[in-house]
């Protein structure tokens, strides 16, 4: 089989983990039981030996692929002259044992028309497909037992005979008009007991309340505004990256999808990142789903609570709390279309990036403006670290793109460090907090100064990259998001004009031009558009009351989602979707730009 493009692709999961289910029925990425558990399937970066857990139509026809609505159980339709079957998939949510999360994928195969032939192919790679298996059928399925000790199940209805060969399990089964076909797939240990088959009633029942699950959270999302289909699957995709025992949230479900075909920018994306944090309280907030913000500040609080003295948070945590415990290449997968290196794990995260400070101090500003009133507790720890932001923001950094080529004075990260005091100030006088005010208001003026001074390139009419740089970087588009400067500051009009002139094509934004920009260590020139810069492009100008254009480049985002509704990191130069998949950070910018938009059309949100 040859690789998909990164489009094709839909995503189903349990708020513990996902799968992604290709349009021709194939699952090529999954990690089990947690998001960044090793995988079991990684077809997605090795066509040969990353393993797949695939369900087809044998014969000619076209696929369709769809979200039952206000959901993300997965439909995808075969289509040919000798009929129509439906594969619907999805991962049940309660899916316990012992207390323990036991994770099962179910995939409910119904003829719809005529007699389709369907054929089953199911090869498990365990570990990154390092380790080796046995195969063992039984009278319901077959388990894969792993040399690491994970086993894997797959159960197979009656009516479907099947075989295992090579560590793999084939079947091929005819489904008529009515017919449905349930199988599961899922970890087993000591305690779950023999493998057995779900019968189609109970197959139907998982499915509707699966469904029932979606639907109802989803209601309570209260956007009413135009482009609302799209806000409703961009909050549900974002539902669905929440790693429900901590709440936070992975900045994408995949690793290594290159940021340039054939490139070296590849990265493991299955972890939270601090700067998330402001991003995700907005957007959630401005829908109505206070119960996410309220779970990832419980989050983002134990992890300020967790510091010692002197300690300053890291830029990316696991999911449940826990540093990372470094970064490795997988040399012997091939990766997706030959993108090498395959890395998990992420070198970035001993790196310095002082804009971290601003997001999550915006973050708790937000939550304090808009949920609920933050503890005294809390505040003793944020105090310190803003102690620490008054003395250290002169200091190089790697910055919001976690350059690997050396630190610099980035104009982002000053920008951060000016929001982390200036809503400290806010939040001690609203709340009456004891506070070094004195020092905090004297450096965040310098820092403005700074930024204005070294910040602005009048030769370029722009905020830039770094000091004393002429380029240009799409990440100071945020300047009027936070409330540095004026929307409508004259500086402010010329750095989105510039941005418009020399980092969008097609109204497609880049985060700068890798040419001319801070080394990042890496080689390779070329990388396409970066989708959250777009959305950030179309905020500013909101903001700066250029709506026409704003809802310009808006709308011609929107077409360059998937089919689904799904976006990745980058829209690469001939419209393809690059970078991990489906990305958080996007999602989040696109429910933020959407509500600012409609908001100042006059919409009704």
């Amino acid at each position: 089989m040859a690789y998909k493009p990164i489009e094709d692709y839909g995503v189903i999961g349990d708020l513990h983990t996902v799968a992604l289910v290709g349009s021709d029925g194939s699952i090529d990425w999954c990690c089990l039981p947690y998001f960044d558990s090793p995988s079991v399937f990684a077809a997605i970066l090795d066509d040969n030996r990353g393993g797949r857990f695939r369900i087809h139509a044998l014969g000619d026809g076209i696929n369709r692929q769809l979200y039952h609505p206000d959901t993300n159980v997965l439909m995808t339709y075969f289509t040919g002259a000798d009929g129509v079957a439906l594969l619907e998939d999805f991962m049940p949510l309660e899916s316990r044992i012992g207390g323990r999360h036991s994770p099962r994928i179910v995939r409910r195969v119904t003829g719809v028309r005529g007699t389709k032939r369907m054929r089953l192919e199911c090869v498990p790679a365990f570990d990154y497909a390092r380790g080796s298996h046995r195969a063992v059928p039984n009278a319901h399925g077959v388990t894969f037992e792993s040399d690491s000790g994970v086993v894997l199940r797959v159960s197979i209805p009656e009516g479907c005979s099947f075989t295992t060969r090579n560590g793999g399990v084939t079947a091929e089964f005819d489904v008529s008009a009515g017919q449905k076909f349930t199988f599961v797939a899922g970890l087993i240990d000591e305690d779950t007991g023999p493998i057995v088959r779900m019968d189609e009633e109970a197959g139907r029942q998982k499915m509707e309340e699966t469904l029932s699950y979606w639907k109802r959270w989803l209601g309570g999302c209260t956007y009413k505004g135009r482009w609302r289909e799209m806000v409703q699957r961009s909050a549900l995709t974002l539902k669905l990256l929440t790693f429900a025992p901590t709440g936070a949230i992975v900045a994408a479900p995949t690793c290594s999808l290159p940021e340039t075909l054939g490139g070296s920018r590849n990265w493991d994306y299955r972890y939270t990142w601090m700067r998330d944090a402001a991003f995700t309280i907005y957007a959630f907030m401005r829908v109505g789903l206070i119960d996410e913000a309220q779970q990832f500040m419980r989050w983002v609080e134990a992890r300020a609570s967790e510091l010692d003295d002197g300690e300053i948070p890291a830029i990316m945590y696991r999911l449940d709390g826990g540093h990372l415990a470094g970064e490795e290449t997988l040399d012997h997968l091939e990766g997706y279309r030959a993108s090498k290196p395959v890395r998990v794990g992420n070198g970035a995260h001993h790196q310095l990036q002082l804009d971290i400070f601003g997001e999550l101090m915006d973050s708790v500003y937000l939550y304090n403006k808009y949920g609920d009133p933050i503890s005294y507790d809390l505040w003793r720890h944020l105090r310190r670290l803003l102690d620490w932001v008054a003395r250290n923001w002169r200091s190089a950094d790697e910055g919001i793109w976690e350059v690997r080529g050396g630190r610099r004075q980035f104009v982002f990260s000053k920008l951060m460090c000016w929001v982390a005091l200036d809503r400290g100030l806010r939040l001690a006088d609203k709340r009456s907090f004891p506070a070094n005010r004195g020092e905090w208001l004297q450096q965040r003026d310098a820092i403005y100064e700074a930024i204005m001074e070294r910040g602005w390139n009048p030769r370029r009419k722009a905020f830039v990259q770094y000091f004393d740089s002429d380029v240009l970087d799409a990440a100071n588009l945020l300047m009027p998001l936070v409330f540095f400067i004026s929307p409508k500051d004259p500086r402010m009009l010329s750095t989105i004009d510039a941005a418009l002139n020399d980092l969008t094509q097609d109204g497609m934004v880049q985060r700068y031009d890798v040419a001319s920009a801070a080394e990042d260590g890496l080689a390779g020139q070329e990388e396409g558009s970066f989708s959250m810069c777009t959305f950030w492009l179309v905020e500013a100008l909101t903001r700066a009351g250029r709506l026409d254009e704003a809802r310009f480049i808006f709308e011609r985002m929107l077409g360059h989602s998937n089919h689904l509704g799904l976006y990745s990191e980058e829209i690469g130069l001939t419209g393809e979707a690059l970078g991990n998949f489906p990305q958080a950070f996007t999602h989040l910018g696109l429910i933020s730009a959407a509500y600012n938009l409609d908001r100042n059309l006059g919409g009704g949100v």
